[in-house]
């Protein structure tokens, strides 16, 4: 990590669709090698299928499954002397979004199915209910924390 100075953090704008800034960002973290139109398609189509599939409308499922998948809390080396410390810290909003993001995408490129789109909707759909691989992922973090909270006062 850089001591310099803070990254800039960039704007990201809003999708065309639905004007929601946090569809924007899935969408960029759907993307390989530049294809946007092609994620935009991808994750479209998956939000269809989770209409078809739930009778509920896609993008309350889609916010209430990333909001299920958000850590509140991770683990984050700390060196004290000569040892390194598994240190609990609370996860900032955007870390959370980012990460909770990166697990329903990773999950839903790991699962069995044909499309991406199907098993996007499926991890989705999985996130929005608490179960499915990004669910899993966040108790494992959530455990880790838990497991080390006798290290918390070393938190900087």
């Amino acid at each position: 990590m850089g001591r310099r100075r803070e990254a800039v953090k960039r704007e990201v704008a809003a999708d065309p669709k639905f004007n929601d800034v946090t569809v924007a960002r899935f969408i960029n973290s759907i993307l390989k090698k530049g294809k946007k139109s092609l994620a935009e398609r991808l994750f479209y189509g998956a939000l269809e299928e989770i209409g078809k599939k739930t009778k509920e409308d896609p993008m309350k499922v889609f916010r209430k499954a990333v909001e299920n998948a958000s850590p509140l809390l991770e683990v984050r080396s700390r060196r004290v002397g000569g040892a390194t410390y598994q240190v609990p810290v609370e996860v900032k909003s955007g870390r959370r979004l980012a990460l909770s993001m990166r697990w329903i995408i990773a999950h839903a490129r790991d699962r069995a199915g044909r499309a991406f789109s199907e098993k996007l909707s499926g991890e989705i759909i999985d996130a929005y209910n608490n179960t499915g691989g990004a669910i899993k992922k966040k108790e494992e973090v959530h455990r880790m924390a838990e497991a080390n909270k006798a290290f918390a006062h070393y938190r900087w």
